[in-house]
């Protein structure tokens, strides 16, 4: 079984959005043959509480400044989930195993998430809600994408989610400099006399 690339991959995508990642990974166990998947995730209150949480999620993600509002309680929930997607992954294995484990689900959890929400920020600058909306619906898409990809592939889903985590690093790195530039410049300017 591969636990480390499954770990790294759910942990990326619950940092984005927690609940589809718990719903995808439920539905898989419920329908599919993977051994890997936990029976717990696929249990009908599982997947009804991750259903009602994703179509919260899908909703609050799409208007500006209450998708930021979502993001910061989420700044809790989120890492917490990756956690225990990770415990319940690695069952089989040792204690100190599973704690490195829940280390990396829930810490590439909190860096994806980091990603998400600060991006989100920048986003909710721009007065119209087209961009709020396809980046919600392009986390989506993605999330789904790499749930699935690290259940049937999770060696390349690793690597995907390695490269979008360094990315997303790097972009929020660049923006903050933008960002601190235009306060600097907006602190140091003198104001108009009437």
């Amino acid at each position: 079984m591969d636990l480390l690339p499954l770990v790294f991959s759910s942990g990326w995508a619950s940092g984005v959005n927690a609940y589809l990642a718990v719903l995808v990974l439920g539905l898989a166990e419920r329908f599919g043959e993977f051994s890997q998947i936990p029976d717990a995730l696929g249990r009908t209150d599982v997947l009804v509480a991750a259903g009602a949480m994703t179509a919260v999620e899908f909703v609050t993600d799409k208007i500006p400044y209450v998708d930021s509002t979502w993001d910061a309680i989420s700044t809790f929930v989120r890492p917490l989930i990756g956690t225990v997607i990770a415990l319940l992954v690695s069952g089989d294995a040792s204690s100190l195993e599973q704690a490195g484990y829940a280390a990396l689900g829930g810490g590439t959890a909190l860096a994806s998430h980091t990603v998400k929400a600060g991006g989100r920020l920048a986003i909710n600058t721009s007065p119209e809600p087209l961009t709020n909306i396809a980046a919600s619906l392009t986390e989506d898409l993605t999330v789904v994408g790499v749930v699935l990809l690290a259940i049937h592939h999770p060696w390349a889903a690793l690597v995907v989610c390695v490269l979008l985590l360094v990315a997303g690093l790097v972009a929020l790195r660049l923006l903050l400099r933008v960002v601190r530039r235009g306060w600097r410049r907006w602190k140091g300017r003198t104001p108009v006399n009437p």
